[in-house]
């Protein structure tokens, strides 16, 4: 009898224990959906803050009334071919225009940031240095790493490079190999997607596979955490803002149009650099962007 009173008693502390278990396990399966949830009707994701502990966020009014900071935009750095179009020349600059472009950025008084740094000031309103300027690489292609972090580095900058993570270690394409060791230089590695695909195209399946694939892949390569995202060809809708930041985006980069006004962070704004702006007209469009 006293052998049947003990058995009772493990038996309900194991069905107990299993309940709990299962209720916890319920609970977690269902906290992102609740978290793109609560984002979808405008509240604050505060599990993604980055340095919130201590500090008070500005407002969304007091960040659109700091001044933009100016960031650039690249594609591919090589020669021209006879094959390349008006379309393709809007992307591609020969590499010594390129290093001409950085060469004047330094002789003119510009230090270049990385986001962490842009984001401090816009939220936290911590101090840059002057003249800042943020030069980003768009899709990982090879000349960005022979001669755009040689160049950047030779003027003492670090570069942004997002990266399309479906051509990683393709012929043209920069490798695993190289992105790690560019962050390990400096230079900030974030995405740009799996396969470059707009984002005004996906459904929540897609999402997984072009952000969530694209961020693990790149954590994974360089053992740091992926924060910031730009667009495949600027396009932007705000439906994407929650994906963004409950993936752990602090901040997402348009190309030339307007910032959102309730979202500013997740639409910060480049300018395009083509192929055939001369350092002046690169200079001159920088400043009249953004001033």
């Amino acid at each position: 009898m006293k052998n049947k009173s003990i058995l009772r008693v493990i038996f309900v502390v194991l069905i107990l224990g299993t309940y709990s278990v299962s209720c916890r396990q319920t609970h977690a399966d269902s906290g992102e959906q609740s978290r793109i949830s609560s984002l979808s009707a405008g509240q604050e994701d505060t599990s993604v803050k980055v340095k919130s502990a201590g500090r008070e966020k500005a407002s969304v009014p007091e960040i659109l009334s700091r001044k933009q900071i100016p960031v650039l935009c690249y594609h591919r750095i090589r020669p021209w071919t006879a094959s390349d179009g008006r379309i393709a020349r809007d992307n591609v600059i020969h590499p010594g225009l390129f290093k001409a472009h950085m060469r004047t950025l330094s002789d003119s008084g510009y230090h270049s940031i990385l986001p962490d740094q842009l984001l401090d000031h816009l939220e936290y309103g911590d101090a840059l240095p002057d003249k800042p300027v943020i030069i980003t690489f768009d899709d990982g292609s090879i000349g960005q790493y022979d001669v755009g972090v040689p160049t950047l580095e030779s003027q003492g900058f670090r570069g942004v490079f997002f990266i399309m993570t479906i051509a990683t270690g393709r012929k043209g394409y920069m490798s695993a190999t190289q992105l790690r060791e560019m962050s390990d230089r400096g230079h900030l590695i974030a995405s740009h997607t799996w396969d470059h695909h707009s984002v005004l195209e996906y459904d929540s399946a897609a999402w997984k596979v072009q952000l969530s694939g694209s961020v693990q892949t790149l954590e994974g390569i360089t053992g740091k955490p992926v924060r910031y995202f730009a667009y495949p060809f600027g396009l932007w809708s705000p439906v994407s803002f929650p994906y963004l930041r409950a993936s752990g985006m602090r901040g997402a980069f348009i190309l030339a149009t307007k910032r959102d006004s309730t979202d500013p962070l997740m639409t910060l704004r480049r300018i395009n650099v083509p192929g055939y702006w001369n350092e002046k007209t690169m200079l001159q469009n920088l400043k009249r962007s953004f001033r």
